[in-house]
C-alpha cells in the first residue's frame, strides 16, 4: 500500500493551496475532495482580495502560491481600494469569472508534479497506538499518510437555512460531511463548535435596469496580483474580458419594512440557528435590526463571469424565505422586475476551536494533523488560502522529518491571522483587516515579495526563475535607493525631496535633478521600484519607529517557553491569566504578551522564571561536562 507524505482533505481554497504547497516542496501529496468539478468553487462572492485580504494574496504570490496567478487569469475587473488613504492600507481586489477561476485552479493542480487528486469522501481516521496514520473513505479505502491536512470549509455537518426550512448540505448543491464531523469528536477527541455564514441571492442581468445604478469601472487592465512574469506562469484558462463594471445601489426604507414584517420567518430570530455569524459581514436582517437608524444600505451588483448573465447582490445576504427575497429585491431601484436565479441562504457548520492549534497550524493533540480555513474558525477565500499554504508546507516538512516553520506577525498578514487564531478567543468567524496588524506600514501589499520571497526560497516554495526575477527587482530597488540618498539638489537629497511629494505610479516628466542621475527602466519592474522608493521616502520616519517596535518584539520572541512550562503551579499569576496560559500554551513571551488579560507584570514574572530555568539547565550541563 502506498503511503503518501501528505493527504489533504477538501478541495476548497485552503485545500488547493495546501496541496499545491506540499507538492511544490517535493512531498508526494494526495488531494481528496467530494467533487473534482467543484475544486476551488467560489461558493460566495466571485471576488478575491479587498482590505487586508488583498495583502494576503500578494503574500501567497511572494511564496509561489496559486491563488494570485489563478485570480489574474480569471479576473474580469481589478481595483485598488483605499487609494485615497496611505499606502499601508492600499488593498488590491479582483472580480473574477468564477467558472474560469475553478477551471484554472483545477488544471493547475492536475498538472503539478507529486500531486494526485481523488474524488471521494473521507469519513474517518486511521489510528495506530494513538498515532494518526491516515484516513478512511466512504468506499472503505484506507489511505495512509505521514501527515494530514483538513480543509473542509463549511461542509462539516453543514446545514442550509432557507427561511424556516433547512436541509443538510455543505453548500447549495453539495452534500455535507456528517460522518467526518462526528469522527473529529469521537475518534480524535477534538472540541468542535458551530458557526454561521451566509450568501445573498443571484439575479439575472436581463431583468435589471442598470441605468438606475452607479457604475464602478475597473481601475486598470494592467493591474495584477502576481509579480511573476508571464513567461513564468503555467498556461491557464483565462477570462475573455477584464473591463466588466460592477454597480452600486442603495436599498430603500421599504426594503427594511419588508424585513421587519417577516422577522418571525428568519431562522436566526426564530431561534433555529445556533451558530454564531460574522459581526463584520452581517445578514441583511441583522443590518435592519442593529442599524435601525439607517434608512438604507449600500449594495453592489457584481458579475459572476463574462459568459453568464448572473449577478451577485453583495450586501444583502439573507436567510429569509424565497418569497420574501422576491419582495425585498423588487423594492430596490432598477430591480422592480428582477428575476432571482439562485436563492440566498444561511449555512451552519462545525469548526475546531483554534486554541487546540499551534502556530504551525498543527493540532496540539496530533503533531501530524494540520487544519486550515473555515475549520479553524475563519472566513474568506484569502484567509483560507493563506492558512492552507503554511499548513501544506509544514505537513510536508513533518513528513520529511524537518523542523516546522512559522510566519511571525511582524513579517506577514498571514502570521498576524494565525497568531490571533491560536492566541485569542474565537467567538465568531475571524476576518482579517489591516487594523489587526500593529506593523501595517511594513506589511504593505506592494512589498510582500521583499518580506517573504527569501523565506519561500529557503523552504522550497519558490522556483528558480521566480527567485531570479525577484532578485533582479530587489537589486534595482537597492540601486535606486542608494542613488536617491546620494543625489543632492538645493542642499538636500532626492530621498528627502520625495518625502514632500505625492506618490505617483510613474516618474513625472519634470524632476528637480537630471533624469540620467536616476535611470528608471520603462518596465513594470521599473515603475514598481519607483513607487516603492517613494513610499519608503514618504514614510521614512514612521517606518524607523515601527522598526524599533519590531526589534522589541523580536527580543520577546527570542524568549522561548518550553512545552512543559509549569503555568499551573507558578506562583504570582492571576487565576484568569493562569487559565488562559494553560489553554493557549504560548511558545514565546511575545505570544504570551498578546493573550487578553495577561499583564506586563506577569510577563516579567514568566521571564524571571525562564531565566531560572536557563540557569538550572546551564548548571546541569556544566556538571555533566565535569563528570565526563
Amino acid at each position: 500500500m502506498k503511503i503518501y507524505d501528505v493527504i489533504v482533505v477538501g478541495g476548497g481554497h485552503a485545500g488547493c493551496e495546501a496541496a499545491y504547497a506540499a507538492a511544490r516542496s517535493g512531498a508526494e501529496t494526495l488531494l481528496v475532495t467530494l467533487n473534482n468539478d467543484h475544486i476551488a468553487q467560489m461558493s460566495c462572492n466571485p471576488a478575491v482580495g479587498g482590505v487586508g485580504k488583498g495583502q494576503v494574496v500578494r503574500e501567497i504570490d511572494a511564496m509561489g502560491g496559486a491563488q494570485s496567478i489563478v485570480t489574474d487569469a480569471a479576473a474580469i475587473q481589478f481595483r485598488m481600494l483605499n487609494r485615497g488613504k496611505g499606502p499601508a492600507v492600499w488593498s488590491p481586489r479582483a472580480q473574477c469569472d468564477k467558472v474560469v477561476y475553478q477551471r484554472a485552479m483545477k488544471l493547475l493542480l492536475e498538472s503539478t508534479p507529486h500531486l494526485a487528486i481523488l474524488q471521494s469522501e473521507v469519513v474517518g481516521f486511521l489510528l495506530e497506538n494513538g498515532k494518526l496514520t491516515g484516513v478512511r473513505t466512504l468506499f472503505g479505502e484506507e489511505l495512509k499518510g505521514k501527515s494530514i491536512v483538513l480543509a473542509n470549509g463549511t461542509f462539516l455537518a453543514g446545514k442550509l437555512h432557507f427561511g424556516l426550512r433547512h436541509f443538510s448540505g455543505g453548500r447549495a448543491g453539495d452534500p455535507a460531511s456528517t460522518d467526518l464531523a462526528k469522527a473529529l469528536r469521537d475518534e480524535l477527541g477534538l472540541r468542535t463548535g458551530r458557526l454561521k455564514t451566509g450568501t445573498p441571492p443571484r439575479v439575472l442581468a436581463k431583468s435589471i435596469d442598470f441605468a438606475q445604478m452607479i457604475p464602478q469601472p475597473a481601475d486598470s487592465a494592467e493591474f495584477e496580483f502576481s509579480c511573476r512574469s508571464k513567461e513564468d506562469r503555467p498556461p491557464l484558462p483565462s477570462a475573455v474580458r477584464r473591463d466588466m463594471p460592477c454597480y452600486g445601489v442603495y436599498s430603500m426604507p421599504e426594503t427594511a419594512e419588508i424585513v421587519k414584517a417577516n422577522l418571525d420567518k428568519a431562522p436566526l430570530y426564530a431561534g433555529i440557528i445556533e451558530g454564531i455569524g460574522a459581526r463584520y459581514c452581517p445578514s441583511f436582517e441583522d443590518k435592519v435590526v442593529r442599524f435601525a437608524h439607517h434608512p438604507r444600505h449600500l449594495l453592489f451588483l457584481e458579475p459572476e463571469g463574462a459568459q453568464t448573465g448572473e449577478y451577485y447582490v453583495n450586501g444583502i445576504s439573507t436567510s429569509l424565505p424565497p418569497e420574501v427575497q422576491h419582495q425585498m429585491l423588487r423594492t430596490i431601484p432598477g430591480m422592480k422586475d428582477v428575476m432571482i436565479s439562485r436563492y440566498a441562504y444561511a449555512i451552519e457548520y462545525d469548526f475546531i476551536y483554534p486554541d487546540q492549534l499551534t502556530r504551525i497550524l498543527a493540532q496540539k493533540k496530533f503533531e501530524n494533523l494540520f487544519t486550515a480555513g473555515q475549520i479553524n474558525g475563519t472566513s474568506g477565500y484569502e484567509e483560507a488560502a493563506g492558512q492552507g499554504l503554511l499548513a501544506g508546507l509544514n505537513a510536508a516538512r513533518f513528513a520529511a522529518g524537518k523542523l516546522p516553520v512559522e510566519l511571525p506577525r511582524d513579517q506577514s498578514y498571514i502570521g498576524v491571522m494565525i497568531d490571533d487564531l491560536v492566541t485569542k478567543d474565537i467567538v465568531e468567524p475571524y476576518r482579517l483587516f489591516t487594523s489587526r496588524a500593529e506593523y501595517r506600514l511594513h506589511l504593505r501589499q506592494d512589498n510582500a515579495d521583499l518580506r517573504l520571497s527569501e523565506f519561500a526560497r529557503e523552504n522550497g516554495l519558490l522556483g528558480e526563475k521566480q527567485y531570479q526575477e525577484f532578485s533582479a527587482f530587489r537589486k534595482l530597488l537597492d540601486d535606486l535607493r542608494l542613488q536617491a540618498r546620494s543625489i543632492q539638489h538645493d542642499g538636500r537629497s532626492l530621498f528627502a525631496w520625495l518625502k514632500q511629494t505625492e506618490i505617483t505610479d510613474a516618474p513625472p516628466a519634470e524632476l528637480p535633478f537630471p533624469s540620467e542621475l536616476l535611470p528608471i527602466p520603462e518596465t513594470p519592474s521599473g515603475r514598481r521600484a519607483w513607487q516603492e522608493l517613494q513610499i519608503e521616502a514618504h514614510y521614512d520616519g514612521y517606518l524607523q519607529r515601527e522598526s524599533a517596535s519590531i526589534r522589541n518584539l523580536h527580543r520577546l520572541e527570542c524568549w522561548h517557553i518550553p512545552a512543559d512550562f509549569p503555568f499551573k503551579t507558578l506562583p504570582g499569576l492571576k487565576n484568569e491569566s493562569r487559565m488562559k496560559l494553560v489553554k493557549v500554551r504560548p511558545t514565546t513571551l511575545a505570544q504570551a504578551s498578546r493573550i487578553d488579560g495577561v499583564t506586563p507584570a506577569e510577563i516579567a514574572l514568566l521571564q524571571v522564571h525562564l531565566v531560572r530555568l536557563r540557569s538550572a539547565a546551564a548548571l546541569t550541563e556544566s556538571r555533566e561536562s565535569d563528570h565526563e
